[in-house]
Order: structure tokens, then C-alpha cells, then sequence
């Protein structure tokens, strides 16, 4: 069912074992885990494989695509979907994007593509994001898509309570 996808500056590439590197690169990186209150960063390569493995598990409840730039072949972030519930037809997703590429319209492009696919292929009805609400750049990514702001949750991370925004989109 998930297969690369395209747009017109990216291939959104499933991730395997050959992108650990790279999953390193990101889920290390400080400014990325900034507004993640859900895990530590990781720092070596068995981490990076254990987030590929999360990815993998079957039945396939969780999907990540590696987001290419199509003209060079560089990887410059990620997005996908966790916690698919089948039964209710819903997903809530998440995206990372590596700041030397963010404010350049890849993750608007890139969400516009799985957004679709999750209608069209998935069958889902309902795509909800859990948002730290001083990550202005998501919730506004988010708003371009319509979602709306429909609750909140508390994540708690090392011994610290976060609100987060919970905001969902009927499609």
C-alpha cells in the first residue's frame, strides 16, 4: 500500500536500513526536537535503526517517507503517519523538515501529497496533528491544510507535564 510518492520538487522515499544516517542526522538534531516532547534526541545508529524498525512493524499501523529533493538527491526531512486506527478510518501524522530547507514550501508539498493519499488510498476520514502550541511554524503549516484546532492532550517528558494543541481535518 505505501509506495513512494511524487510532487513537483520531491520523492517522498520509503524509509529503509539505507537511510539510517540520515535519521540520525535529523532525530539528533536539536532545533528539529526542540518542540518533541515525546523521546530524547537519539545519538548513535542503533537509535536511528530502532526508529526505522518502529516504522517497519507489521501490521503497518505507521508509515515514514524520506522527502528528496528531486534535482539533487538530497534528503531533507520526513513525514508520515502513526497510530493509523483502521476501524475508525483515522491517523495522526507528523513531519520534521531540517532548518537549512525549512520556509521553502517542502513540507507544504509534501503534506499536500500524503494528505491526498490518506483520502484516496488509505480511506481515512480524519488526520489529526498534536502540535507543542509554541511551534507557531506547524500550527501554521497546519492551518494551510484547514485543519482545526479540536482539543488538547498532555505529553509528559522527562517529569514535565506540555500542553499540546490537538487539531484535526475531515477529508
Amino acid at each position: 500500500m505505501f509506495t513512494s510518492l511524487e510532487t513537483d520538487r520531491l520523492v517522498l522515499k520509503n524509509m529503509d536500513y539505507s537511510d539510517r544516517d540520515f535519521i540520525l542526522e535529523v532525530f539528533s538534531n536539536l532545533d528539529i526536537n526542540r518542540y518533541l516532547f515525546d523521546a530524547e534526541p537519539i545519538s548513535n545508529l542503533n537509535e536511528a535503526d530502532e526508529i526505522i524498525n518502529f516504522y517497519s512493524q507489521h501490521p503497518k499501523l505507521h508509515h515514514r517517507w524520506i522527502l528528496v529533493l528531486k534535482d539533487s538527491g538530497q534528503k531533507i526531512g520526513t513525514c508520515g503517519f502513526h497510530a493509523w486506527d483502521q476501524e475508525a478510518a483515522t491517523v495522526e501524522m507528523g513531519y520534521d523538515l531540517l532548518p537549512a530547507f525549512q520556509s521553502k514550501g517542502y513540507m507544504t508539498e509534501a503534506l499536500e501529497k500524503i494528505i491526498s493519499f490518506a483520502k484516496e488510498t488509505m480511506g481515512l476520514s480524519q488526520i489529526y496533528a498534536c502540535i507543542y502550541p509554541e511551534n507557531l511554524a506547524s500550527v501554521n503549516l497546519i492551518k494551510k491544510f484547514n485543519f482545526q484546532k479540536i482539543g488538547h492532550r498532555i505529553e509528559t517528558f522527562r517529569n514535565k507535564d506540555y500542553d499540546h494543541d490537538l487539531y484535526g481535518l475531515e477529508i
